[in-house]
C-alpha cells in the first residue's frame, strides 16, 4: 500500500493530485472500443495501460455483457490485471491506487437493491486481494444506486469516495447536489463530490453545492472533483453525452493546459483537495494541475523538467514573435480560435429524457438488433 494514507493526506490538509481519462485516451490510441468503454485493455494491451498510468504518474461487471458486448476476459479478471499494472506504477512515486465501482445497465433496467448490490459486490474480492488504498464509487446519475454503491464499499472497511456525474441541476431525478452529498456521507462516504459529463468549472461549481448541502446538515467530508477536459456551456442535465459531438468529435471543445491552470485554483478555492481529470483529460493537463497547485504542494512534478513554466521554454524559438509569447499574460489572456470559420460556438444537445425504467436504457445480453437501431435513427432525424 501507499506509505500514507487517502484519509490521512487530506486530513493532514494535503492537495492530493488524481490522474486523468483512461477510457478516453485509451480508445484515442486503438484499445478501447467506444459504445461499452469497458476496460479489458488491462488485460489485453498491458504496456498501454501501463504506459499511460506513467504519463499520468509524472505528470502529477455486468456492462461486460451488455448489448452484445463480448470480452475474452472476465471482470475479475480485468480488474486484477488492472490493479496489478496501477500498484507497480505508483510504486515508482507516491501514488495511491483506487479499486472503483460505476453505476450498472442493471440499475437503469429497474433490478431490485439487491441484485444490485450484488453486482457491485462481485468486484469487491479482486480489490480486496490486491489491497488497494481506497475505493471510489464513481460515475452515478442516480444517487439511489450511489448510495448502495457506497453502503457495498463501506463493508469492506477500506475509506470510501463517492463520485457522482451531476451538474447543478442535481442528479437524474432532479435530487440536488446538496442533497446527493449528504445523502453519500451519511451512507458512510468520506469524500464526495462529481466526476464526468460536465467542464471543470461546471463541476467545481456542483461540488461547492454539495460541501454547503453537507455543511448545512452539520456533516463532515472531503471533497473531489474529476471533471471532463471538454467546453461544456451548452449541455442540459444529462452532461456532455447529449451533444452532438459525443463522443468522435469532440476536439474542438478541448481544454488548453492554461483552462487547467484556472480549474485548479478555482477547485483548491472552493476547498476542494482531491483534484483530477475524468474523460479528455491527458497528462499534459494533469501536469498544468500540478504546476498551478506546486507553491501548496511544496514541489513540480517529473514531468515539469520539459516545460517551462508558463511558456517560458519559448524563451529559445528562433522567431522574435514566438518569443514574445514566453510570459504568463499572454497565455492567461489568450482566447482560443478554433479554425472551423463554418461551425457554430454551441451545439442544441439531444436531451431525449430518457433515464431509469425507460424501454431504451433496459439491458439486453443480444446486440442492438438494425430494427431496433433503424427506430432509433428515424427518432434522431426528428429530435
Amino acid at each position: 500500500m501507499a506509505s500514507v494514507g487517502i484519509l490521512e493526506r487530506l486530513d493532514a490538509g494535503e492537495v492530493v493530485i488524481g490522474d486523468g481519462g483512461f477510457v478516453f485516451a485509451l480508445e484515442k490510441r486503438g484499445y478501447v472500443k467506444a459504445g461499452p468503454w469497458t476496460p479489458e485493455a488491462a488485460a489485453e494491451h498491458p504496456e498501454a495501460v501501463r504506459q499511460l498510468h506513467r504519463e499520468f504518474l509524472r505528470a502529477g461487471d455486468d456492462k461486460l455483457e451488455n448489448r452484445g458486448n463480448k470480452v475474452t476476459f472476465t471482470g475479475a479478471q480485468i480488474n486484477e490485471a488492472a490493479c496489478d499494472l496501477a500498484r507497480e506504477v505508483a510504486n515508482e512515486g507516491d501514488a495511491m491506487v483506487a479499486g472503483g465501482v460505476c453505476q450498472t445497465p442493471s440499475y437503469l433496467s429497474c433490478k431490485s437493491e439487491t441484485e444490485v448490490k450484488g453486482i457491485l459486490k462481485k468486484q469487491l474480492d479482486v480489490f480486496i486481494k490486491k489491497n488497494v488504498d481506497f475505493l471510489i464509487a464513481e460515475y452515478f446519475e442516480h444517487v439511489e444506486e450511489a448510495v448502495w454503491a457506497v453502503e457495498v464499499l463501506k463493508e469492506t472497511g477500506k475509506p470510501v469516495a463517492a463520485s457522482m456525474c451531476i451538474g447543478p441541476d442535481g442528479d437524474m431525478h432532479g435530487v440536488s447536489p446538496g442533497e446527493c452529498a449528504v445523502r453519500l456521507v451519511k451512507a458512510g462516504a468520506q469524500i464526495v463530490g462529481v466526476n464526468c459529463h460536465f467542464d471543470p468549472m461546471t463541476c467545481v461549481k456542483t461540488v461547492k453545492m454539495m460541501k454547503e448541502g453537507v455543511e448545512k446538515a452539520g456533516l463532515k467530508a472531503h471533497y473531489m472533483v474529476q471533471p471532463l477536459a471538454y467546453h461544456t456551456p451548452d449541455c442540459n442535465c444529462q452532461g456532455f453525452i447529449d451533444l452532438p459531438e459525443f463522443p468522435f468529435g469532440l476536439e474542438p471543445r478541448i481544454l488548453s493546459r492554461w483552462d487547467m491552470h484556472k480549474y485548479a485554483r478555482e477547485a483548491f478555492n472552493a476547498g476542494i483537495r482531491f483534484i483530477g481529470g475524468c474523460c479528455g483529460f491527458e497528462p499534459y493537463h494533469i501536469r498544468a494541475v500540478a504546476e498551478e497547485l506546486g507553491p501548496e504542494r511544496g514541489f513540480l512534478p517529473a514531468a515539469s523538467e520539459k516545460h517551462g513554466n508558463w511558456g517560458a521554454g519559448l524563451e529559445m524559438h528562433t522567431k522574435p514573435w514566438v518569443r514574445a509569447r514566453a510570459r504568463r499574460d499572454y497565455w492567461e489572456n489568450l482566447k482560443p480560435a478554433s479554425g472551423r470559420p463554418q461551425c457554430p460556438s454551441m451545439s442544441a444537445p439531444d436531451g431525449w429524457g430518457v433515464t431509469k425504467g425507460h424501454t431504451d436504457l433496459m439491458q439486453q445480453k443480444e446486440a442492438t438488433s438494425q430494427d431496433q437501431l433503424k427506430q432509433l435513427f428515424d427518432r434522431s432525424k426528428s429530435h
